[in-house]
């Protein structure tokens, strides 16, 4: 499968991923033989309905070529068809009515058989003589069933009633759910065909479900569409395509289908020698259409139509005849909700399809743009398992990839005469620079001024906060030596080269040149109380400064260190001179006397999260950073300062040692990154690569990058990763649970679980148990960090991917009242 799915591009590969975490927390409304949807068919009768666009959603049928409403005349959000009745959920989902069909009476009087302000029913599914619902705070299930000869619906109680569910769907004498939790496939009901498509599910991981008559299908957690249950005409036999390809679906008796979520236009397979229905399959007149969503009877198919919301019907079924023109009005195209559809968008001009204050939220998954066109097939039966574990392995067991190709090989050598022309220049002119900086007369006082100006640059997200916020300081953390222990296998040559930087006056930006007295003053001659941590190259000291009276935080080089670190105080004192962002360390200025080099920094008050999530953190209660909204604002920050390196920095900068140490948080509890010592210039395509040894902190590094040599952006994406399950685990990168156990990284601990939908097993029980939308975000966090974490680097997300991700689940945050009760997803034993 690793071959196949190398055929997809990065720009694919990165939507795609975008498109998962989308389906995993909007899962796609589907219609079919008895799901909700804004349009439904009750076959036994041939009665079609939809909900009105409009002043007010109420419900019109067209039965035998007439059309009538339907009473109570009043706003629905969801409808949903039986064999002999139907049923709908009015918004805001407090009411249920039912309706005869049987009977044309061209006039409907609906049954209430659900009344509850509390408690309101979010989804909801009609079988042949079953209606079940959920409701929305518990996740749990209410099913009625219909005695047929009186049109009687009494309430049931399930086996599986006491289960939280996402989605339901009913098919001829059963339903079936995705549950909340694991994500899995329970079915229940008096036939046996429901406990069989149980088992051929397994322990699958689902984003929707769908039923026929007698079988099954939906899109699982790898994009692909998985059918189940009885394949007697060939309904199962899904086409092969690539993951994703497929949005809405529709199952009848002996047929599926399904929209392309490209274009809108329908596939249809099954009905294997079936001569009476096979036109459901082949009919050409709607090859040509784009459909919203589609439906099913039990030999015909309805769709509403893109262009219009009018809505079209076919097949032998209905009426006998092969084409039927419904005389509807305009349907809604979805629910119309009072949200704000902050993460997809509203649906253009729904405000004209709904009333009042109401809007239809687009669909993700239909506006997302991926290639129209397969790019893999995959193999009848050989269907891949829902997102193959990205769980880290040992660098030395990490598969080497397929060498490269001849074209990727023979690249000519001019350029890299020219690259290593530009860098003996680039070492020349910055050698050139110093020598301007230590001829007589460049001081005053002691100090120079570098004569740039200090207008920062901002990012797209918002400008700096430079009033009264805290100071921060660089590469600050009390963590153990063990903790900081990097691997180095990069001569100090071979740094030199790739950090050129320019040390031009143009690029560098007023930075204070202090003298050697004046910070060993500042720091009580550098004495072990006021050391606060260590850098990439150094320790780092808390000082304050007599003349300014600010603190600050000085970074001193050790001797010991410049031929194994090269030049990374020069890397990092040009970087941070010329890129300025909120979110990255302040630079104050350096010192370079007597064979002494320091960095003078912004001091942060609340130190490196790393301490805080490990080392001062132990209790629930005196935890500062023991809330989900607090974590998930810390990470967005620091991913944004990541995404304006390799975004925004001209050139792009790789940091390459992205860990929780070196993210420092100020008075606010504004997260910063820092610690540049190892940072090089990227390649100008955010896709390239360059061939480099590896450095970095184990538990955090790369293993492509380790193994391959390769560094790519990615590289930073897969440390932050790391990053992210260490504050949604609350566990180090590496640690050892007991005393006899050997190390474990958490991406090996935490991996399985995530994958698998048990996110709760690995939660970080100092942090208060997430309620409501807030257990959104925490799973949203959880699978952004597996997503960056994956073994291949052009599998991860970019960092703007993982930006846009954390963005959402903040929102999620905010927008968490706190006032429902925990769903049993999240309780602990």
């Amino acid at each position: 499968m690793k071959k196949k799915a190398s055929c997809f591009s990065p720009l694919e590969r990165c939507q795609f991923f975008l498109v998962l975490l989308t389906l995993f927390f909007f899962i796609t409304m589907v219609s079919g033989f008895g799901s909700s949807s804004t349009i439904a068919a009750s076959h036994g009768s041939n009665t079609v309905c939809g909900i009105l666009a409009g002043k007010y959603q109420g419900i019109q049928c067209f039965q035998q070529g007439k059309t009538f409403s339907v009473l109570p005349n009043i706003s629905y959000e969801a409808i949903s068809g039986g064999q002999d009745f139907f049923c709908g959920l009015s918004s805001g989902g407090f009411d249920l009515f039912c309706w005869d069909t049987i009977f044309p009476s061209f006039n409907f009087h609906g049954k209430r058989i659900y009344h509850n302000t509390r408690f309101p029913l979010t989804d909801l599914t009609v079988g042949d003589d079953q209606v079940c619902a959920v409701q929305a705070r518990t996740g749990n299930i209410r099913c009625w069933e219909r005695e047929a000869r009186l049109g009687l619906l009494t309430p049931t109680l399930p086996r599986v009633e006491e289960t939280a569910f996402l989605a339901l769907t009913s098919g001829k004498g059963f339903s079936c759910g995705i549950v909340k939790d694991e994500r899995n496939v329970l079915c229940w009901g008096e036939s046996g065909i429901g406990d069989f498509i149980e088992r051929e599910f397994g322990n699958m991981s689902m984003l929707s479900l769908v039923a026929g008559k007698s079988h099954v299908c939906g899109i699982a957690f790898s994009g692909l569409l998985i059918c189940k249950g009885i394949n007697d005409s060939g309904q199962l036999n899904v086409p092969l395509e690539r993951p994703f390809h497929f949005s809405e679906l529709a199952l009848g008796r002996t047929y599926s289908c399904a929209l392309q979520r490209s274009n809108g236009s329908l596939i249809c397979w099954g009905n294997r020698g079936n001569i009476n229905t096979s036109v459901i399959t082949t009919d050409q007149k709607v090859q040509n259409l784009s459909f919203q969503s589609i439906i099913s009877g039990v030999d015909y198919i309805c769709g509403l139509r893109t262009d219009d919301f009018t809505v079209i019907c076919w097949g032998p079924g209905l009426s006998g005849k092969l084409n039927t023109s419904v005389s509807l009005p305009s349907m809604v195209p979805g629910r119309c909700v009072r949200e704000s559809c902050q993460l997809c968008g509203v649906l253009p001009d729904s405000e004209s399809l709904c009333s009042g204050d109401t809007v239809i939220c687009r669909s993700c998954v239909i506006e997302l743009p991926l290639p129209l066109k397969p790019k893999i097939k995959l193999e009848a039966g050989n269907v891949p398992e829902p997102i193959p574990s990205p769980t880290a392995i040992s660098p030395s067991s990490y598969p080497i990839s397929s060498p490269p190709s001849k074209k990727e090989t023979l690249r000519p050598l001019w350029a890299y005469e020219v690259f290593g022309f530009v860098g003996i220049l680039s070492g020349m002119f910055a050698f050139a620079y110093f020598i301007y900086l230590k001829r007589p007369g460049s001081s005053k006082d002691g100090k120079k001024v570098l004569d740039v100006a200090r207008d920062k640059q901002h990012d797209s997200v918002g400008s700096s906060n430079t009033g009264d916020s805290a100071f921060i300081a660089s590469n600050a953390s009390s963590a153990p030596q063990s903790r900081s222990s990097s691997i180095t296998q990069l001569s100090s040559m071979t740094l030199g080269r790739a950090r050129s930087w320019d040390y031009s006056s143009k690029h560098v930006e007023k930075s204070e040149v202090f003298t050697l007295f004046e910070l060993a003053a500042a720091t009580k001659n550098f004495s072990l109380e006021n050391r606060i941590g260590r850098g990439s190259f150094g320790t780092v000291y808390k000082g304050k400064l007599s003349n300014i009276g600010c603190e600050v935080a000085i970074k001193r080089e050790e001797i010991c260190t410049r031929k194994e670190r090269g030049n990374a105080f020069e890397s990092e004192l040009v970087l941070l001179t010329r890129v300025h962002h909120k979110h990255l360390v302040s630079l104050v200025g350096f010192c370079e006397e007597q064979n002494e080099r320091l960095l003078v920094y912004e001091y942060m008050s609340n130190g490196a999260l790393h301490d805080h999530l490990h080392t001062k953190n132990t209790h629930k209660s005196n935890g500062s950073v023991n809330s989900w909204k607090i974590r998930i604002n810390i990470a967005l920050d620091a991913a944004r300062g990541i995404e304006y390196l390799h975004n925004y920095a001209v050139p792009p900068i790789i940091h390459r040692d992205i860990k929780s140490s070196n993210i420092l948080l100020d008075a606010n509890w504004v997260g910063r990154v820092s610690d540049f010592g190892l940072s090089l210039k990227g390649p100008e395509n955010q896709e390239g690569s360059m061939s480099i040894k590896p450095v970095g902190t184990v538990g955090y590094i790369d293993p492509e990058y380790y193994v391959l040599k390769v560094l790519t952006t990615k590289s930073d994406v897969y440390g932050f990763g790391v990053v992210l399950l260490e504050l949604l685990t609350g566990k180090k990168a590496v640690f050892k649970e007991g005393e006899k156990s050997g190390p474990t990284g958490v991406v090996e601990y935490a991996g399985p679980f995530i994958v698998s939908g048990e996110v709760w097993k690995v939660l970080d029980k100092r942090v208060e148990i997430p309620v409501m939308n807030e257990s959104e975000a925490v799973e949203l966090l959880a699978y952004t960090a597996m997503m960056c974490v994956n073994l291949e680097g052009k599998e991860r997300p970019t960092m703007s991917d993982v930006v846009s991700n954390l963005e959402r689940a903040l929102t999620l945050c905010k927008g968490s009242s706190g006032t429902f009760s925990p769903p049993n997803f999240y309780s602990f034993s």
